[in-house]
C-alpha cells in the first residue's frame, strides 16, 4: 500500500524557488514525498527539516545527514526551529489534509468505506476522539461543528439522530455512525453528505483550523525575507484561511492599509488564483482532483 502519493509535488517544490544551500521545512511529511523532491534539490550544505505527530511517519524516515524529522504537530514550527538554531529559514511546504494512508487503515476511523472504531486523531496521543465528540458534545456544540466544519444544511437533523441513538448506547464505530444517518439525503448525494459529516467530526478532534492559523503565523516569524511557502489545500474551509492570510495577513481576511493606501501584510502572494492539478495528475492519482496550491513570498515589513 502506498503511504501518500503527493499532489502537485512538482508545482509546490518549484513554487519555493529553492536555493541550493539553503534551509527548508516540509511541515506534512507522511510518506517522504515532498522531502524526496526537495532534498534533491539541495546541495551538501542544504538542510531539510520535516514535522510530522502520525507515529507511523516514522517509518518513512530518510537516511540522509541533511535530513532532520521532528515528530512534533507543526503548530510547534518556531520552537523547534529555535531549539536546532535554523531561523531564519528559506522556505515552507505543508500539505495539508490527512495522508491516504490514514484514510486507508480502517483503524484509525477516518473514512466511511470501512468498519473500525471512530477515531480520526492523527496524533495517538491526543485524549479526544471522534467518539467522544459523538457521545458527549452538548448540543449547540455539535451543531456549530456540523455547520462550520461540515458546511451542513441538515446539521440539527444529524444531532438530532445523534442524540436518539447515543441516549440508548454509546456510539463508538463507524458503521453505527452512518447507520444512524441512513436515508436522511437522496442516494446519489449520500457520498458527499458522509464526507461532510467525517470531515466536521475530524476537523474537530484535530484542532485542524487552529493548528493551520498558527502555522501560517509561526511561519511569517521563522521565514526570512524573501523567503516562500507553499501550502495545498483540500478543502474550502483550509483554502479560505490561506487565501486571506496571504492576501491580508490575518486568516479572517481583514484589510489593512498603511497611510498611503498601500496593504500591510507581511506575505505577498505569488499566485493570485491557486494552482490545481493537470487533468493527466488527476488521472494518476485521483485524489489530488480537489488539491489547491497557494505561494507567497515574505515581503520587507520594516
Amino acid at each position: 500500500m502506498e503511504y501518500h502519493n503527493p499532489a502537485l509535488l512538482q508545482e509546490s517544490v518549484d513554487g519555493l524557488a529553492m536555493v541550493a544551500d539553503g534551509r527548508y521545512v516540509d511541515v506534512t511529511f507522511g510518506g517522504g514525498g515532498h522531502s524526496k523532491e526537495i532534498l534533491k534539490r539541495l546541495s551538501l550544505n542544504g538542510r531539510l527539516f520535516a514535522f510530522d505527530q502520525d507515529p507511523d511517519a516514522e517509518q518513512n524516515r530518510l537516511e540522509d545527514d541533511r535530513f532532520s524529522l521532528i515528530n512534533q504537530n507543526f503548530s510547534f514550527l518556531k520552537n523547534f526551529l529555535r531549539m536546532y538554531n535554523v531561523i531564519p529559514v528559506d522556505g515552507v511546504l505543508a500539505d495539508l489534509g490527512v495522508s491516504f494512508h490514514q484514510f486507508d487503515v480502517p483503524q484509525r476511523g477516518f473514512s466511511f468505506r470501512f468498519s473500525g472504531p471512530l477515531d480520526m486523531r492523527m496524533d495517538q496521543k491526543r485524549k479526544i476522539t471522534a467518539a467522544k465528540v459523538v457521545n458527549t458534545y452538548a448540543t449547540e456544540d455539535l451543531e456549530r461543528i456540523f455547520k462550520e466544519y461540515g458546511e451542513l444544511r441538515v446539521a440539527k437533523q444529524v444531532v438530532q439522530r445523534i442524540e436518539n441513538a447515543r441516549s440508548e448506547k454509546k456510539i463508538t464505530t463507524v458503521e453505527e455512525l452512518k447507520a444512524l444517518l441512513k436515508n436522511m439525503v437522496p442516494e446519489k448525494v449520500e457520498h458527499k453528505f458522509l464526507a461532510q459529516v467525517f470531515q466536521a467530526l475530524r476537523i474537530e478532534v484535530n484542532e485542524e483550523l487552529k493548528v493551520i492559523q498558527d502555522l501560517l503565523e509561526q511561519a511569517v516569524e521563522v521565514l526570512k525575507e524573501g523567503g516562500r511557502m507553499s501550502v495545498i489545500t483540500y478543502h474550502s474551509l483550509e483554502d479560505r484561511l490561506v487565501k486571506n492570510f496571504f492576501k491580508t495577513g490575518n486568516v479572517e481576511g481583514k484589510v489593512e492599509k498603511d497611510f498611503y493606501g498601500n496593504l500591510i501584510r507581511p506575505m505577498e502572494p505569488v499566485n493570485r488564483k491557486p494552482i490545481v492539478p493537470s487533468e493527466e495528475e488527476v488521472k494518476r492519482n485521483n485524489r489530488s482532483r480537489s488539491a489547491k496550491l497557494r505561494i507567497a513570498e515574505k515581503v520587507n515589513v520594516g
